[in-house]
């Protein structure tokens, strides 16, 4: 019989890895960096901040776990031999970053068997850190650690709903349904990356949305989000941990209204 894996233990490994970026990637924050560009339909940034923090969390990484399998942005997949797959992402929001703003962050998941079991956001700027794993979610502000959850009750039209810009929804279809679902809702934010995601998980928001993301930008989220007791899904009905357009809402009634919307 599988030992059940100690998450606990492994979601203190992942906060190691989050110092460890968090001391590679400030030295280049505010710096004004070189900015390369990815190819793709929109203006992409990746700096050498993004490129060093991976590299600190991948040595940790190969050290502790050398049979755990890689997925991250910047130095793609590496195939290891166990059940285990870490998902990275140094710099979430690296437009915020090379503009100065600290919205950006570091995101770092642990999938089991697929399934996403341990996430973490690092805003080391900030102080923020917030976590999650199958025993519930968490968040530390400068030391100080507390439990979060959702905020349930609230119906769509006394939302608070987040999306990093709706200008990233490119169809027209999805801005036709994005517009109609921004303006049922109370208040509507932009520009906060991953932590809007963190920010439902805490109850100060009920709503976070995006479209067309990749695992590493939503999967190391889903932990904090569902410890949190909140829910995910995928509007187009794929699996959100796969990427594509997420939306997570604090309670189940909130995300069915969502996904009416959304999903069409």
């Amino acid at each position: 019989m599988m030992t059940t894996p100690d998450w606990a233990e492994l979601t203190r490994f992942a906060i190691t890895l989050a110092e460890a970026a968090a001391e590679a990637i400030l030295p280049f924050f505010r710096q004004n960096t070189a900015v390369d560009v990815k190819d793709g339909p929109v203006w992409d940034p990746v700096t050498e901040g993004d490129r060093a923090g991976e590299r600190a969390i991948r040595r940790l990484i190969e050290t502790r776990y050398p049979d755990h399998s890689v997925h991250g942005e910047e130095y793609g997949i590496t195939e290891g031999r166990s059940p285990f797959t870490w998902v990275l992402d140094p710099v979430d929001g690296t437009r915020a970053f090379v503009s100065g703003l600290p919205t950006w962050a570091t995101l770092i998941g642990l999938s089991y068997e697929g399934r996403p079991m341990v996430g973490l956001m690092n805003q080391p700027v900030v102080g923020d850190m917030f976590y999650g794993n199958p025993e519930g979610a968490w968040h530390n502000y400068r030391g100080s650690r507390s439990a979060i959850r959702t905020r349930r009750g609230v119906p769509l039209s006394r939302a608070t709903l987040g999306t990093t810009a709706p200008e990233l929804y490119r169809g027209d279809e999805d801005q036709r349904r994005f517009q109609a679902l921004r303006a049922r809702a109370q208040l509507t934010r932009y520009g906060g990356d991953a932590y809007f995601y963190c920010l439902v998980a805490a109850g100060h928001m009920d709503i976070a949305m995006d479209c067309g993301l990749q695992p590493y930008d939503i999967a190391p989220l889903l932990p904090i989000v569902s410890g949190a007791g909140g829910v995910a899904a995928e509007w187009t009905g794929g699996d959100v941990a796969r990427g594509g357009n997420a939306v997570t809402a604090g309670s189940q009634a909130l995300l069915d209204e969502a996904l009416a919307i959304m999903a069409g």
